[in-house]
């Protein structure tokens, strides 16, 4: 076969393994052998064929052919990518498959909150929340892990470049937060001062007087899984890998759904020369984060490893891990034990296939390289002496942890000392999650009160500077003053910004811990909001211009009372207001128009263009005011309707007066009419029954809206209900001009 058609089936066979076509694409590979003398290319060609295979579900035979590769020469790691892939996937498959008849209806939301503890955990580190800073978006995160966050603009919570339109330096610590969870959890405070002073004393290279610190924080605060995580890597550092795996285990059963403790636990697991293991651990980091850099290639450098020294058993043990079977189950055990207390740290795979929609909603994302302690995916070099390899050879090779049975799995744990144990239902349901309860004396309605209404929050907003206000309170202040009302800090960006997202934390905690009290909230804007839908009594009115029925308004709102009033039609959803003249006796006139909002346009200072269209006649019963805006209790208009002879004489009126109008118009000059139809629209048709509409035909309305008349004198026109007497009107005014312009 000559190179050009060897090199054509291969590129079939590349082909095939894009179509998915992976068993085409394995026969093509094993035929393509046969030509190829040079033991590069076949090693090549047998890890296409090998990838094929595991694709196609083949894993048998898959592991065969990469066992044949690795007799060649030692496989790269890089050449065991799609294998890591696969192996993954794998996981999530059966995963899901084992969940279709265990998946109780709220397991999504039990998975997505982890215990209680989700409620006061940062997102980035998945510790406790200290110090907190609220972003525009919502989301509340540890100051610390935002400063951390310098490369990203996204947040984790929601996706959304809060990052990016304001600085992370410019963020204050949420005030109200952080006098909460100062007040609610002094321990955990204390616990992450202390694990500050460790994190200091461990970049200085001060091992053992880091590790006291831990010890005294986790001793502080027993069910902190950050905590347990960082002492791994203490110990980690200290070469106390044994130590090292109890902590890793332990974070792993505080947090199962947390990356960073199973690669905190791979890292100790091959140290130790668990390397079977050490792989499964590093396949459940890359189904709970795919992106994970550090997990794929330590898990590729694994199997290369086991492909080079136990061949014979590597494909077995892999396959037949129990592990690999779905423990669902157990996650649900796990998940419904997580009280007060703690249990001895679970076995090594008691948590490989907790791969659900929760997995993908809970934040994991980071992959970096830096050497703090802190940071959830750094790269950790394992090195061991050339004894400690031996005995990871000799202990691979017993393959000990295959031989456990299905029926012990569920009850069985590691304690810190490695050993296996049974575990009582007793011991399995004191598991603690949760950051610990907050004692009952201690919550208090008065630590959630906005500082300017001094009632419960009511859609918590947190400004740039830390405070935190009512929505509808902030935007009222922001109204008059673009400064804080609190450290008078300039939100003038913040304003043009335009996004007052509610607190979503500070949400959590008052219907968590304040229900009744959010229940009279609630029915306090409630009423608030009916009695401001009521468009009969108390109805807004804007005292500037006359507005007409089915005649578009264009309004500039710069006032503040103004912009409230504006506010809360489109709140209340009416988005509908009154329009009167100004009266110097009583405020405004008695007579006016209903408009409706038709789109809002906000700028940057707070001011609006607010685009209106007439509806309704009205007349003012009562005049009166409400917070800073007129307001009036109001009855309708309409035309009364005529029949027999005064209809027909109706309609000849009718027809006359729109000819006489439409030859006004005609004569206007062009560009009157261009700014004319640029304002208020072309002139409506004339309609077929003058009596149609309650408020009488729409071109009327057009009409006396561009005749060049004062407001008092269109003002007689809004107030008539008989459209005989308003055409009468529209005609005087007609024949007048036409006398004037003769003249």
């Amino acid at each position: 076969m000559g190179t050009e058609s060897m090199d054509g089936m291969l590129e079939l066979a590349a082909e095939a393994f894009q179509a998915r076509n992976f068993e085409l694409a394995a026969d093509i590979y094993e035929c393509q052998l046969l030509g190829y003398s040079d033991p590069v290319v076949q090693q090549e060609l047998l890890v296409r064929k090998a990838d094929a295979l595991a694709f196609d579900g083949k894993l048998s035979e898959a592991f065969e052919t990469y066992q044949r590769a690795s007799e060649l020469d030692r496989l790269r790691p890089v050449q065991l990518e799609n294998l890591l892939q696969c192996l993954s996937g794998l996981l999530r498959r059966k995963d899901r498959l084992a969940g279709r008849s265990d998946q109780p209806p709220a397991a999504e939301a039990v998975t997505e909150r982890i215990g209680d503890d989700n409620t006061f955990a940062c997102r980035i580190c998945f510790g406790f929340l200290c110090e907190p800073v609220t972003l525009l978006c919502g989301h509340s995160f540890c100051k610390k892990c935002l400063e951390k966050e310098t490369a990203e603009t996204c947040c984790k919570g929601c996706e959304e470049d809060s990052l990016k339109e304001t600085g992370v330096h410019e963020y204050k610590v949420n005030v109200v937060l952080s006098n909460l969870l100062s007040k609610w959890f002094p321990s955990q405070l204390k616990a992450f001062r202390l694990r500050r002073e460790g994190n200091g004393l461990y970049a200085e290279r001060k091992l053992e007087a880091a590790l006291e610190k831990y010890n005294e924080a986790i001793h502080t605060a027993p069910k902190d899984h950050v905590l347990y995580s960082n002492r791994s890597k203490i110990n980690f550092s200290l070469k106390r890998f044994e130590d090292a795996l109890a902590d890793a285990n332990m974070a792993c059963k505080l947090k199962p759904l947390w990356e960073k403790g199973h690669i905190r636990k791979a890292q100790a697991l091959t140290a130790l020369g668990k390397h079977e293991e050490a792989l499964t651990e590093y396949l459940i980091s890359i189904t709970l984060n795919p992106e994970s850099k550090l997990a794929k290639t330590e898990a590729q450098k694994l199997l290369s490893d086991l492909l080079q020294s136990v061949r014979d058993h590597v494909q077995k043990k892999i396959l037949e891990d129990p592990s690999f079977l779905s423990s669902r189950t157990r996650v649900k055990s796990v998940l419904s034990s997580s009280t007060v207390g703690s249990v001895s740290s679970p076995r090594s795979k008691d948590y490989k296939t907790y791969i659900n929609k929760s997995v993908t909603q809970s934040g994991i994302s980071r992959d970096a390289s830096a050497t703090s302690i802190d940071d959830p995916s750094e790269r950790q070099t394992c090195c061991k002496s050339k004894e400690e390899t031996e005995r990871s050879a000799s202990i691979n090779n017993q393959s000990s942890f295959l031989k456990r049975k299905h029926s012990g799995e569920k009850d069985d744990t590691t304690s810190e000392d490695g050993t296996i144990k049974r575990s009582k239902p007793d011991e399995q349901r004191n598991v603690g999650t949760t950051w610990g309860s907050v004692i009952a004396d201690l919550i208090d309605p008065s630590d959630l009160e906005c500082s300017l209404c001094m009632r419960l929050f009511y859609e918590p907003v947190t400004a740039p500077c830390g405070h935190t206000f009512c929505l509808k309170c902030l935007e009222r202040c922001l109204d008059h003053n673009t400064t804080c009302p609190l450290c008078k800090e300039d939100l003038s960006e913040y304003l043009a910004q335009g996004q007052y997202s509610k607190t979503i934390l500070m949400e959590d905690i008052i219907c968590k811990y304040f229900p009744a009290e959010l229940v009279d909230r609630q029915k306090l804007n409630e009423e608030e909001i009916a009695e401001l839908s009521n468009l009969n009594k108390n109805v807004p009115i804007f005292v500037c211009t006359m507005a007409f029925p089915t005649v578009p308004c264009p309004l500039h709102i710069f006032e503040p009372c103004y912009r409230l009033m504006i506010r809360r039609c489109m709140e209340t959803g009416t988005k509908q207001f009154g329009m009167c003249l100004s009266d110097p006796n009583k405020g405004f006139a008695d007579y006016g128009c209903m408009l409706e909002i038709r789109n809002v346009e906000s700028f940057a200072d707070g001011r609006s263009v607010v685009d209106t269209i007439g509806r309704r006649r009205f007349k003012v019963v009562q005049h009166s005011q409400r917070d800073g805006y007129n307001t009036a209790d109001i009855e309708y208009l309409e035309d009364i309707k005529v029949n027999g002879d005064a209809e027909a004489e109706l309609q000849t009126l009718h027809d006359l007066v729109y000819d006489q109008a439409l030859v006004w118009v005609n004569s206007l000059k062009a560009e009157q009419k261009e700014r004319i139809v640029g304002h208020f629209g072309p002139m409506p048709e004339k309609d077929s029954d003058p009596q149609a509409s309650p408020n009488g035909p729409s071109w009327c309305w057009w009409l006396l809206a561009v005749l060049p008349l004062e407001g008092r004198a269109q003002l007689p026109f809004l107030a008539l209900t008989s459209l005989k007497d308003r055409l009468t009107g529209i005609r005087r005014v007609l024949l007048l001009m036409a006398r004037n312009r003769s003249r």
